[in-house]
């Protein structure tokens, strides 16, 4: 399908690679087929299945809230045993590491992270999916970004 590689990138940035991925992805193309007589056209297809798949991201993350399985019971500021990056050879963290570091941010700021680092959103396209006006965009990306370094302040040194 022409969307699935957009639909699984905003999923799995947002649930992480897991098998609930795969069935919101599915999910997504199937409330997205259901609502086409309602699709406006006011913005573009892509957008529009890129709101369905976040809706749908979100709604999963609050099920596995109510189910108490968000995350181990590990503490928020910690992403798990990683290598070293000197020991990786690499000049950053491994990208496994990162997406770990993306799960524990406040859905709030993922989604942003998400749609605008990842997906490669504009900030407008964000504001638009996210039905949120761009300052908040600007605002939340600047605070998961500082929040990210953090995070990742042990595995890859200064960021």
């Amino acid at each position: 399908m022409r969307y699935e590689p957009v639909v699984a990138a905003t999923v799995i940035g947002m649930l992480g690679n897991s098998p609930e991925a795969e069935d919101v992805g599915q999910e997504t193309f199937i409330r997205f087929y259901k609502s086409l007589k309602n699709f406006r056209g006011d913005s573009s297809v892509k957008t529009y299945i890129t709101r369905i798949a976040m809706n749908q991201a979100i709604n999963e993350i609050r099920r596995r809230t109510r189910r108490g399985k968000v995350f181990s019971s590990a503490p928020a500021d910690e992403i798990g045993d990683v290598p070293d990056r000197s020991s990786t050879g690499s000049d950053g963290p491994d990208p496994e590491v990162v997406q770990r570091a993306i799960q524990k941010l406040d859905d709030d700021f993922r989604s942003v992270i998400v749609l605008r680092l990842i997906d490669g959103y504009s900030t407008a396209e964000t504001a638009e999916i996210l039905n949120i006006p761009v300052g908040t965009v600007l605002s939340r990306l600047s605070r998961a970004q500082k929040r990210l370094r953090d995070l990742l302040k042990p595995v890859a040194g200064e960021l």
